[in-house]
C-alpha cells in the first residue's frame, strides 16, 4: 500500500513512497539472520582491526624494542618483589661433607629471585651425586629447603685403582683412601664386584658363622665368588646358586670342623663333585701314608 506524505508542495503532484527496502538492505538483512555471520562482524571483525592495527604499530623496530624493554622491566620488577626473593639454603639430612658437595654442585649466589630456580633440574642434578639417594625441595619464608637421604655404604670395594665405598645395590657411595678407615664394612675385590654386591652380602649372611675369619669375596671372571679365610684358604663357589653351595659348606663345618683341617680349598664349582684341596705338608702327609699301605718305597 502507497503512502502519501502530508505535506506537499502547492500545484507538486505527490509521488508514492516505497516502504520496501533496498535490495542490498535485504541482502544484508538476510545474513544478519545468520549466526556465523553474526559471529564475524561482532568478534571476528574487532579482531582483524586489533590484529591489523597492533601489527601496523610494531612494524617500526624502535617500537618494538621499547615494547620488549617494558615487557621485561616489568617482569623483572614483579620477580624481583620481596615475597619472591629466595635468602639463603637449608640443607637438612647430609653430612658435612655432603652438604659441602651440593653448595658446590648448586652454585647459588644468594638472595636470588624464585622464578630463577628451576627445582625439577637441581634436583636431578642432586641425585646424580654419589652420595645421595632421594632429594626433596621446596621453598619456604625466603628459603630454599633441600631434604637429602644418604646412600648408606655397606661394603669396600677394591679394585686395581681404587678402594670405594659402595651401597647395597652397588651404588658408588664415596672414595675411599685406605681399606682401614672402614675396617666394620666387608670387604669386596675384583672387576665387576659391584655388580653383584646383593648376591655378595646374601653369601656373606649365609656364612655369618664364619664372619670372625672371612677376608673377604673376591670376584672371579666377573662370573663367581670365592670366599677369602684367614690361614690362606678359600671356598671356590659355582657362578650358578652359589649361596646354596655356601650352605653345604656351612653345614659340613658344622658337622665335621671341615675348616679346621689342613685344607687349601674347598671347591665347590662342581657342586655335585665337591673337591678338598689339602696343603703340601698335608699331601705329603697322605702320600706317604698311602704308600704305607700299599707298600712300596717311602718318600
Amino acid at each position: 500500500m502507497n503512502h502519501i506524505p502530508r505535506h506537499v508542495p502547492i500545484g507538486q503532484k505527490p509521488q508514492p513512497v516505497d516502504a520496501a527496502p533496498s535490495r542490498m538492505a535485504y541482502r544484508f538483512q538476510r545474513l544478519w539472520l545468520t549466526p556465523a555471520f553474526r559471529l564475524a562482524v561482532r568478534v571476528g571483525l574487532p579482531l582483524v582491526v586489533m590484529f591489523g592495527g597492533t601489527t601496523l604499530y610494531f612494524s617500526d623496530q624502535t617500537r618494538l624494542e621499547n615494547a620488549m624493554s617494558y615487557a621485561a622491566d616489568l617482569r623483572r620488577q614483579i620477580e624481583e618483589r620481596p615475597e619472591f626473593m629466595v635468602t639463603l639454603m637449608a640443607i637438612d639430612g647430609a653430612s658435612d661433607e655432603v652438604a659441602e658437595d651440593i653448595r658446590e654442585v648448586m652454585g647459588l649466589d644468594f638472595p636470588l629471585s624464585s622464578f630463577d630456580l628451576d627445582l625439577d633440574e637441581t634436583k636431578l642434578t642432586l641425585e646424580g651425586l654419589d652420595a645421595v639417594e632421594t632429594v626433596s625441595l621446596s621453598i619456604t619464608g625466603g628459603i630454599l629447603n633441600v631434604r637429602i637421604t644418604e646412600r648408606s655404604p655397606a661394603v669396600v670395594w677394591r679394585t686395581a685403582s681404587a678402594i670405594e665405598l659402595l651401597d647395597q645395590k652397588g651404588r658408588r657411595v664415596a672414595g675411599l683412601s685406605a681399606r682401614t678407615d672402614r675396617p666394620d664394612l666387608p670387604l669386596l675385590a675384583g672387576a665387576g664386584a659391584d655388580g653383584a654386591v646383593v648376591e655378595a652380602i646374601a653369601l656373606l649372611r649365609a656364612g655369618a658363622a664364619l664372619s670372625g675369619r672371612i677376608r673377604g669375596l673376591q670376584r672371579i671372571g666377573e662370573r663367581r665368588w670365592d670366599v677369602v679365610l684367614d690361614r690362606g684358604q678359600r671356598i671356590m663357589l659355582p657362578a650358578a646358586a652359589p649361596v646354596a653351595a655356601l650352605r653345604k659348606v656351612m653345614l659340613l663345618e658344622q658337622t665335621q670342623e671341615l675348616l679346621d683341617r689342613d685344607i687349601v680349598a674347598v671347591d665347590m664349582r662342581n657342586i655335585n663333585r665337591p673337591t678338598l684341596r689339602l696343603s703340601a705338608p698335608a699331601a705329603a702327609d697322605l702320600r706317604r701314608i698311602k704308600i704305607s699301605e700299599f707298600g712300596g718305597p717311602s718318600e
